[in-house]
């Protein structure tokens, strides 16, 4: 692997030993190099103040000349006090330092020190950082522009100040990464004036200017290993072309007994174009609540049977593959068979499946982890649609990959129901072509939401879901747990249903699901619910996607904050799916703020970002994307603007210099190799 050679100063080690090098390690610091990319979180502007001018209880900086030093035992405490007779040209004053005897041993009388600390009662002044003034030049922890780093427990701020003023001398060795070019029509600093100015600033100003440089360069390096991974990837990845008009999705698409929405036409035309390609398809597909993915995806699915191949839908369990082979069937009408392969499966059923599987007769499977299994063969497996993408890990997905003939890949298509925010579509999504779907099929209408507390305003909601249900409509009643647990106090549903059987819902139908039941009684308790057979589904989590019962238009939340925010907006998207408006009411805190948002907002894209901006970009940006280290310097999503920036830089440099070998790149190619591993 190639990289930058680091001059030695800059791989130095800190000096530090013990607990505070073990704080250090933590913070990612080991080496010079690492503490000027340690940037602070603010600066502090202190200026010099004179004894006389303070107020009692105002802290200020204070430069005085030490008279004399004493050191007493504290009289209501053990410990020692240190008291210096310090005087500026305004007056004098008692400083005072508490358990902290070294200090006497620093201060001799005529000792030009700044003070940092309140002034208290009489005439003591309460030192809280203090260091020799030595000039103006170094004062570093009490005057001027003050840095504030991220410190752990073992290392204070002050330490890391000092750190950061030893590494100071190492800033001429900082390599410059990006072209000189790129430089000029940014109009960016060069690295070493940035990292400089970052840590020694002039005014605000200088700072943010300076990290919005560093940020821009690391957002530049993500989107450009991003950018060559996803043309490695085109290249590696071979797929078969489909032959497209064969006379079957097409016709099936103009027959559907309502229209497409715009987005949904532009989202077949990518995808065909996709599919009409060698370069295997690998493309996510998310959108809102109800906005008609799946009738995109059968179109992908339709487009490998009609060219004489197969296609496989593969979902994360049991129940939401059941529900998407009731809804493809619906949407088919018999025009091509269509068969459910799981882990519960009979085994005759299971080997007459694999059997027409192999042969190619079986063009059309929708299932569960139970489709990469080694014994399941295709024939000629053509399209794959990956739903709820994020459930499944790398090797589960490259398992499918493996099921295509002749050493080619699938084409493949992710859905999500949760949308991404734009920012993590660049990042965390950078490898994937990303489609969008935003509008609704007409009709749809939001679904009322309330957030309620209290005995009262719980009996109101059982009072609005039995008018529901009077009505001829049907309510979901969502608990977090199976079993009841005394430490996290939750409402579980074996026992909740029970409960509701007895007293608010004693004089309707309730049926119990949740992923613990057998598959049998899972799928027993679906079809009791959507044949209108019960009137009430208790259930956990395990309907929060796929689950379409359009006489659904009550759902009540048990313990909502238990729940993060995206989940909460799926799960609503359970009801009013058919011609009546849907209410959701969530048993919670009415003031936490996601449900505050869930509340006020119903558009998921809208929700996608209040909840980005509620737990931040790290997670996902650590934990998806493999490979991607967290980031140092930008601060998403507040740094969306900046990222949009490199994506544009990265992909102009990689369409002049896929491989970035001219010798202008050579120095940018050394710093994205050394920060994402080869990339």
């Amino acid at each position: 692997m190639r990289s930058i050679p680091r001059p030695s100063r800059l791989r130095a080690p800190l000096g530090l030993r013990g607990r505070a090098s073990e704080a250090a390690a933590t913070l990612g610091l080991e080496t010079v190099g690492d503490v000027l990319e340690h940037l602070p979180d603010r600066h502090l502007d202190r200026e010099e103040r004179t004894l006389a001018s303070l107020a009692p209880g105002e802290e200020a900086t204070v430069g005085v000349v030490v008279r004399g030093v004493d050191t007493r035992p504290m009289r209501r405490r053990r410990g020692v006090r240190v008291e210096a007779r310090v005087a500026d040209a305004s007056g004098p004053a008692l400083a005072v330092w508490f358990n902290q005897p070294w200090v006497a041993r620093q201060l001799g009388p005529g000792t030009s020190v700044l003070l940092r600390g309140a002034l208290k009662r009489g005439n003591e002044f309460h030192v809280r950082e203090w260091e020799q003034d030595d000039g103006a030049d170094a004062a570093v922890h009490t005057l001027g522009r003050v840095a504030v780093y991220r410190a752990a427990e073992g290392i204070s701020k002050r330490s890391l100040r000092d750190l950061a003023q030893r590494a100071r001398d190492a800033l001429g060795e900082v390599v410059e990464p990006l072209p000189a070019a790129l430089r000029a029509e940014e109009r960016l600093p060069d690295r070493p004036a940035a990292l400089a100015a970052a840590h020694f600033p002039e005014t605000d100003a200088d700072f943010d200017a300076a990290r919005e440089r560093l940020a821009l360069e690391e957002l530049l390096l993500l989107e450009l290993a991003l950018g060559r991974r996803k043309r490695e990837r085109r290249a590696r990845r071979r797929a078969v072309a489909l032959e497209l008009g064969g006379g079957l999705a097409e016709p099936w698409r103009k027959a559907l007994p309502f229209d497409l929405t715009g987005e949904q036409r532009a989202a077949i035309a990518a995808i065909d174009g996709d599919l009409a390609s060698e370069a295997a398809m690998h493309r996510l597909l998310m959108g809102e609540v109800g906005s008609g993915k799946t009738v995109v995806a059968l179109h992908a699915m339709l487009r490998a049977v009609e060219d004489g191949r197969q296609a496989a839908l593969m979902a994360p369990t049991e129940t939401l593959a059941d529900q998407h082979l009731t809804t493809l069937d619906r949407l088919l009408g018999g025009l091509v068979p269509i068969a459910l392969l799981t882990g519960a499966t009979p085994a005759a059923r299971r080997r007459e499946l694999l059997g027409r599987l192999g042969s190619g007769e079986l063009g059309l499977v929708v299932g569960t982890h139970a489709l990469i299994e080694l014994a399941v063969r295709f024939r000629d497996l053509a399209v794959a649609v990956v739903d709820e993408e994020h459930r499944f890990g790398v090797r589960q997905r490259e398992a499918l990959d493996a099921k295509a003939p002749d050493g080619r890949a699938p084409h493949l298509l992710h859905l999500t129901a949760t949308p991404i925010p734009r920012t993590l579509e660049l990042t965390g999504y950078g490898e994937l072509e990303v489609t969008a779907l935003h509008e609704l099929p007409r009709g749809r209408r939001q679904v009322e939401t309330h957030v309620v507390s209290g005995e009262r305003a719980r009996g109101r909601a059982y009072e609005r879901a039995r008018e529901e249900i009077a009505r001829g409509r049907q309510c979901f009643v969502v608990c977090s747990l199976v079993e009841e647990s005394e430490s996290l106090q939750a409402r579980a549903a074996t026992a909740e249903a029970e409960r509701l059987r007895a007293t608010e819902f004693r004089d309707h139908r309730v049926a119990l699901v949740h992923g613990q039941l057998p598959s049998a009684q899972k799928q027993a308790a679906m079809r009791e619910f959507a044949s209108g057979s019960a009137d009430v589904l208790v259930a956990t989590s395990v309907i929060e996607v796929g689950i379409d019962v359009p006489n659904a238009t009550t759902m009540l939340i048990e313990e909502a904050e238990r729940y993060g925010l995206s989940q909460l907006h799926q799960l609503r998207g359970r009801v009013g799916r058919g011609e009546h408006r849907g209410l959701c009411i969530l048993f919670g805190d009415p003031k936490l703020p996601r449900l505050e948002a869930i509340a006020r907002e119903s558009n998921g894209f809208r929700l996608a970002e209040v909840d980005l901006e509620l737990r931040g970009a790290g997670e996902v940006l650590g934990t998806r994307q493999h490979g991607m280290p967290r980031l140092k310097f930008a601060e998403l999503p507040e740094d969306g603007g900046l990222l949009v920036r490199g994506r544009v830089r990265a992909e102009a440099l990689l369409e002049l210099d896929p491989g970035l070998e001219a010798p202008e790149h050579a120095l940018l190619r050394a710093a994205l190799e050394a920060r994402f591993d080869g990339a």
